[in-house]
């Protein structure tokens, strides 16, 4: 049995990854290439919440090569049309979570992508602060503060 898991590991595709290995998951694909596939969670938040995923299996966005991350984002273009035309969406939530601590369930790089119109369910405004980050407020960061930001970061790239 290792022999077997460390092949699968070796091929980028664990058992235990859900969106390799669902039959499910293949059934309800909207649309796939060679690099990327696309299909409803099954937990949406909207109707239409969907999820386009890299058929490679790899954790985060920084594994995925030019042409997958390419592929992803020129499918959002044409099911954009699709989600207005069918949903009536009038905007979108993007949703990217990477690593536990961040809310990635599924360790296996995807982007949400969910239509919007007025009256919908989910979140309805948008303060990240409410359901990303602790709770509580904090005053508006002054400038001197976000310029060494900005300068730390700068120097680290």
């Amino acid at each position: 049995m290792a022999i077997f898991q460390k092949l699968v590991r070796m091929r980028g595709m664990p058992k235990d990854c859900s969106f390799c290995s669902s039959q499910e998951i293949k059934d309800r694909t909207i649309t796939k290439t060679d690099l990327v596939r696309v299909f409803p969670t099954n937990i949406p938040i909207v109707p239409g919440h969907i999820l386009i995923t890299s058929i490679r299996h790899v954790q985060t966005i920084n594994e995925l090569t030019i042409e997958e991350r390419e592929a992803i984002f020129a499918l959002i273009a044409t099911l954009r049309t699709a989600l207005q035309k069918i949903f009536g969406a009038e905007g979108f939530n993007f949703a990217w979570n990477e690593g536990e601590l961040a809310g990635q369930s599924i360790p296996h790089v995807h982007l949400h992508m969910l239509p919007r119109k007025p009256g919908d369910g989910g979140i309805t405004k948008y303060e990240p602060r409410d359901f990303l980050y602790r709770p509580g407020s904090r005053e508006v960061s002054p400038e001197a503060e976000l310029a060494d930001v900005v300068s730390l970061i700068q120097k680290a790239l």
